[in-house]
């Protein structure tokens, strides 16, 4: 498998080689951000850092809220391609991609079925560790189980199983919302109230003390390969404070990795986005343990692109220039991407 970092996006220039399914002219991008789920102004943010890169590079590039407006501006407007760079549920559950490709036009990104996949950590977990990678030992139980069997005794169940600590989180969710890591039993009943707050099933799994790297993927047309693995440093936990506010976090880019450890760090990566069927680029997070195991956490489909996330810091530390990576990432797309539904494949 490949894993070197991509070389830089070349600037972008004219050609007098036209790309079948690439305008002559420049590219016309709508960039979906915002809607309503609880990672609304993540969302935004990254929405305009996207729309700012594409527009140096020459792109021209509408931003849409996810609104009752948003079909008919679409419509209207008939980009060449929809980037939607949205966090949380609908922007990252596949809706919205199945909305756009019903629309007729094509997406940048993985498309709404595989987007499904990813966006429950527990199939992906699940699907990945047939693909022979590591995860924490997890189990998923919905908020009605509590209310049928009694929580005392299903906490008790979690403890005696997965032992302490462990890490609850949403099954379905991101930017660490409703993420509790649970050091004594007495904590856990509150950790789980936190969590179905922001979904109605959790993910508990047991929590792995080490080094945490995020590595980013990305295909310009020529295959998957990973971006240099960037490791998080924090003064507590890695939590949406944490992330989005400057302060808390010290990132290292590239991550301070033995070149074997670096290497396996982007295989795992590797492997979880071709596993899961994702497409044009995605971050895995990552645990590295104390003996050198990589254990897999998540993959997220759409990647925060604000100042602080770890994609364009990744970006940045494989020498790219934001611009001409996200224009060839829309070039790529663009050239190969279908009009239309995701057919269904033969049984």
């Amino acid at each position: 498998m490949t894993t070197s970092p991509v070389p830089p996006a070349a600037s972008p220039s004219p050609s007098s080689t036209p790309t079948p399914g690439v305008p002559d002219r420049a590219p016309r991008v709508a960039v979906l951000a915002g809607g309503l789920s609880h990672e609304r102004d993540v969302s935004l943010r990254s929405g305009r850092r996207v729309a700012e890169a594409l527009r140096s590079s020459g792109v021209e590039v509408s931003v849409h809220d996810v609104d009752a407006d948003l079909i008919a501006a679409l419509t209207e407007l008939r980009p060449d391609l929809v980037w939607p760079v949205l966090h949380g549920s609908s922007g990252e559950d596949g809706s919205v991609r199945d909305v756009v490709q019903l629309l007729g036009l094509p997406l940048l990104g993985t498309g709404p079925r595989a987007s499904r996949v990813a966006w429950s950590k527990s199939i992906a977990k699940t699907l990945v560790s047939r693909a022979g990678l590591v995860t924490p030992e997890f189990v998923t139980l919905p908020q009605s189980l509590f209310r049928e069997l009694g929580p005392a005794r299903v906490l008790s169940a979690i403890v005696e199983r997965l032992g302490l600590p462990v890490v609850v989180k949403p099954s379905r969710g991101g930017s660490a919302l409703g993420v509790s890591v649970v050091q004594s039993p007495d904590d856990l009943a509150r950790a789980m109230v936190e969590c179905f707050a922001y979904g109605d099933s959790a993910l508990i799994e047991r929590a792995v003390s080490g080094v945490e790297v995020a590595v980013s993927v990305v295909d310009l047309g020529d295959g998957a390969v990973a971006l240099p693995p960037i490791e998080i440093v924090t003064d507590g936990p890695y939590d949406y404070d944490a992330r989005y506010n400057p302060g808390r976090v010290e990132y290292f880019a590239p991550a301070r990795l033995s070149d074997a450890t670096r290497a396996e760090v982007e295989r795992v990566a590797l492997v979880a986005h071709r596993s899961l069927g994702l497409t044009r680029l995605s971050r895995s997070d990552l645990i590295v343990d104390t003996e050198g195991v990589v254990h897999f956490l998540e993959v997220n489909v759409s990647p925060g692109m604000t100042e602080t996330s770890l994609f364009p810091q990744a970006a940045e530390a494989a020498g790219h220039n934001l611009g001409a990576l996200y224009r060839s990432l829309v070039e790529a797309s663009l050239a190969a991407a279908p009009v239309g539904l995701e057919p269904v494949p033969a049984p």
